[in-house]
């Protein structure tokens, strides 16, 4: 037996993106490289990460997309997903779609983990209509073992304005999710932090901002904490190896907008 087969298969559900390192492209890239299969059902296919300027999106159409996830809902391998990944949603209905999947996945393997990165903000605002986030507030995060939003994300979804980190994690506990990383969390000038909140104590791991950080990071870091807590990492511990590593791969970049992943994989082992 090779070493992936050890692995349970992940399906990740987010966008394609044609053209960089983004998205659920970038994820199962990533997680295929740490040896775990993975089922990608793409939300939205775009030529390029939408920060780049307007390009065309093809959206599945509800009731194909629908069908597809009852598909993989009712597979026979469905025993061996021990991971879902859920990123952008194109449209708010397909939020109904994954939570019956991480039901039937759940019912089929008990240990499943479920990790939902709701892709809807960032410093400069909301970029996801009203009903996206509530469709994930209330389908998705509830349902969610791990959830690693950002702290707009977070005040977006639980419609507050935090002003400090004692205010995030009294939402993330109030979010429906068991356990949350919020990135970007508030932090002297100069620094960033993120917060693991956890039901009964919370910490933050803070790091030196990094300038020009590309596309993508979030995407990146999902990915990783996942596969660590997949292969049997604590929370801490998960943290710590994902937020390493993508902060390596931010400094590699080099002001460029997308993350380096093929020229640097092999790090990726580190």
């Amino acid at each position: 037996m090779d070493a992936s087969a050890a692995k349970p298969t992940i399906i990740v559900v987010s966008s394609h993106v044609a053209d960089g390192s983004v998205g659920g492209r970038l994820q199962a890239f990533v997680l295929e490289r740490l040896g775990f299969p993975v089922v990608f059902a793409p939300t939205v296919t775009l030529p390029w990460h939408p920060g780049r300027g307007p390009g065309t999106q093809i959206v599945p159409p509800m009731l194909a997309f629908a069908d597809s996830l009852a598909d993989l809902a009712r597979a026979p391998w469905l025993g061996e997903v021990g991971g879902i990944l859920s990123g952008y949603l194109a449209d708010a209905t397909q939020a109904n779609s994954i939570a019956e999947l991480v039901v039937a996945a759940r019912e089929a393997n008990e240990a499943l983990l479920y990790l939902c990165d709701p892709v809807l903000a960032d410093h400069d605002g909301a970029y996801r209509p009203p009903s996206v986030v509530a469709a994930i507030r209330d389908r998705l995060m509830p349902r969610a073992d791990n959830a690693t939003p950002n702290r707009h994300e977070l005040a977006l979804l639980m419609g507050q304005r935090p002003t400090d980190n004692a205010a995030l994690v009294g939402l993330a506990r109030r979010s429906g999710a068991a356990e949350i990383v919020v990135t970007s969390a508030f932090a002297e000038e100069g620094q960033i932090a993120n917060l693991l909140i956890r039901p009964k104590d919370a910490f933050s791991a803070v790091h030196a901002a990094l300038p020009e950080a590309p596309h993508g990071t979030g995407d990146f870091f999902a990915a990783l904490y996942l596969a660590h807590r997949l292969g049997g990492d604590e929370s801490a511990e998960a943290l710590d190896r994902a937020l390493n590593t993508t902060l390596h791969f931010v400094e590699l970049a080099q002001g460029r907008d997308g993350l380096p992943l093929v020229a640097h994989q092999a790090m990726l082992f580190e």
